[in-house]
């Protein structure tokens, strides 16, 4: 909205000044702005009627004013983090020690490490969560969770927070943990240092905005836009731990070997593919996850292009950076073209000629609009709701960055130097009346050949590690490609000589087509690095058997491995095999320890604190 003489108390020059200025402001620099205009106020009156301070007074009085009015703010920050796979606890480390730089006092914890009793002496509270799963917390966050939202909750009436949330836009319940700590700490009393922030996957300006603002907020940092690019710098870098690649700079593997790993006749494809990072100086350890960029189809790209009259070969930007090149190019490497967003579909109508998407949008038709999103893609939205008065260097901006994918990685860098190995399993469906397909897994499968190179990058996750103790035994549960990580977690065993038992309960549809690395797990078995192997194959039997029921038929050897003090490892499908695997464990211990569901779970609880039962899950 652009001010106007008429309406303002400014004269015409001031009014555009203003109208340059105001649109240019980033919202951390009017909050800044607020609070020296509310300092030059406060100093034009003075008690004992002496002259007004001086313009530099007024700004250092901005240094003790908070976005939230407070004369100051202590200097003690307490910085909590939610995550699954790694990036939320990053990214907390990383602003941890900029502030300690800054002489903050920080106290850094894992939710499910931190007192929640000692929430209500809390003044400053920095909480950094991603989303899981169906809207909900990861796992070490799930207890502060509950505890925040019972009727144990103190009133926070003293507490002043700010929330970064880390999500997808292509889920549904998007950032939806984060908005629910957010709102939760309000109705508790709490008073936001800053506004929560929502980030998509492509992260980095959003996350950087954050601690902006937030390090504004607190005691008027003047240095703050600087500060908070070093934050985020701090975080690739720690990500990339020495090397010169990471997410942001992903290095160009050469492709080794590309297996499928199923058996003739078998209705699935999974790609076993062997990368080099040789010359990369990238390392990482069981656990950990490969970031691989894939490269879109190019029929559909081909088809997008063509339904819009537009001209392949045209310039266009790849991203905000300032990086140009083909119209094709953008489609193919750099922009997500099969999955539809809300937010895409808000930006996209300003470029419909009909009627029809505004509607979709309108309120009320919520679920039609959800309903409309499963399953289409960029091609169908254009295809659905042309003609479109869209040139093509406008369109792409409206669309958000290729996202990597992440796999468990499925090897050992000390039994694999110079190597990385991962598993995907090809994914195609029909939906909508057209042929559909995993991008990423579709492009490793049918089009990247040994001798080609992949753009990739490690994701190190601290929440899925092996014991430091390899004494100790470990229990590993992962069906279908879920077993990956497991096939790294063995190597890197035999390799460090370990003396702790291993047990592997893996689950299929059949023996003979489809046991993923069978001659992996026959071998360990004979060798002594595997103690135990189960097997599930749900479609060799008349009745279906799941992982979950191998679990419940062990039960009381399972439990013993407990008392010994194993560690339980979990990958693959949250939706339905961790729900079940879930039950299934409280449900042994219930039995066999002679306790209550509740005491069962809270066992389950503990030995997660404990790092003693982690997930990776998707």
């Amino acid at each position: 909205m652009q001010l106007q003489v008429t309406n303002s108390p400014f004269n015409e020059s001031q009014v555009e000044l203003l109208n340059r200025l105001l649109p240019s402001l980033t919202e951390t620099q009017k909050i800044w702005l607020s609070g020296y205009i509310s300092a030059l106020q406060s100093a034009a009156v003075t008690p004992n009627g002496t002259e007004p301070q001086s313009i530099t007074a007024a700004v250092a009085n901005t240094d003790v004013i908070s976005a939230v009015g407070a004369s100051a703010v202590s200097r003690e920050v307490t910085v909590l983090f939610g995550s699954q796979t790694g990036n939320s606890q990053r990214l907390a480390g990383s602003l941890s020690r900029k502030l300690e730089e800054q002489g903050y006092q920080v106290t850094l914890a894992s939710m499910n490490t931190f007192r929640p009793n000692g929430l209500k002496k809390v003044e400053n509270l920095l909480l950094l969560v991603s989303t899981h799963g169906e809207g909900e917390p990861p796992d070490n966050a799930r207890s502060f969770y509950e505890f925040i939202y019972s009727k144990r909750a103190p009133q926070l009436d003293n507490l002043r927070f700010s929330v970064l949330a880390l999500g997808d836009t292509s889920y549904e319940f998007f950032c939806q943990t984060g908005k629910d700590f957010d709102q939760r700490l309000e109705e508790l009393g709490g008073k936001r240092l800053t506004p929560r922030v929502d980030c998509d996957l492509d992260y980095d300006d959003q996350v950087a905005e954050w601690f902006e603002s937030v390090l504004s907020s607190l005691n008027g940092q003047s240095n703050a836009h600087a500060l908070a690019a070093e934050v985020v710098k701090a975080s690739e870098a720690a990500e990339s731990e020495g090397s010169d690649y990471s997410r942001n700079n992903p290095f160009r593997a050469e492709v080794l070997e590309n297996l499928n790993l199923n058996g003739r006749g078998s209705d699935r494809e999974t790609r076993h593919l062997e990368l080099s990072l040789e010359g990369s100086n990238l390392q990482f350890e069981p656990g950990d996850s490969l970031g691989v960029y894939p490269e879109n189809h190019p029929e559909l790209v081909d088809a997008i292009i063509g339904a819009m009259g537009w001209n392949s070969g045209e310039t266009v930007p790849f991203n905000k950076k300032g990086e140009e090149g083909t119209l094709r190019e953008a489609l193919l490497y750099h922009y997500d073209i099969t999955v539809l967003t809300k937010p895409l579909l808000e930006q996209a109508v300003q470029f419909s000629s009909v009627s029809g998407l505004g509607e979709l949008l309108s309120p009320g038709r919520q679920q039609d609009l959800k309903d409309y999103i499963q399953g289409r893609d960029l091609l169908d939205l254009v295809q659905d709701f042309g003609p479109w008065q869209a040139p093509a260097r406008s369109f792409v901006t409206i669309l958000r960055k290729l996202p990597a994918r992440l796999y468990s990685i499925a090897s050992s860098w000390k039994a694999n130097p110079d190597e990385v190995h991962f598993t995907v399993r090809a994914v195609r469906y029909q939906a909508h009346g057209r042929d559909r397909y995993g991008v990423c897994s579709v492009h490793c499968a049918e089009r990247v050949q040994p001798g080609g190179t992949l753009p990739i990058y490690i994701q190190h996750n601290p929440n899925f590690k092996l014991p430091a103790n390899s004494d100790v035994p470990i229990i590993m549960i992962g069906p279908g490609t879920g077993v990956a990580p497991f096939r790294s977690f063995l190597e890197e065993r035999e390799e460090l000589g370990a003396q702790g038992k291993s047990w592997l309960i893996y689950g299929d549809r059949h023996f003979v087509t489809d046991f993923l690395y069978q001659t992996d797990w026959q071998r360990m078995l004979n060798d002594g690095v595997l103690t135990k192997l189960d097997v599930a194959f749900s479609r060799d039997t008349e009745e279906k058997v799941y992982v979950q029921h191998r679990i419940m038929e062990k039960s009381r050897e399972i439990y013993e491995w407990l008392k010994e003090g194993a560690h339980i490892y979990i990958c693959g499908d949250e939706k339905h095999m961790a729900h079940d695997v879930h039950s299934a464990l409280i449900t042994v211990i219930q039995q066999e320890g002679g306790i209550s569901p509740e005491e069962a779970a809270a066992y389950l609880e503990d030995m997660q604190q404990q790092g003693r039962y982690q997930r990776d899950v998707y």
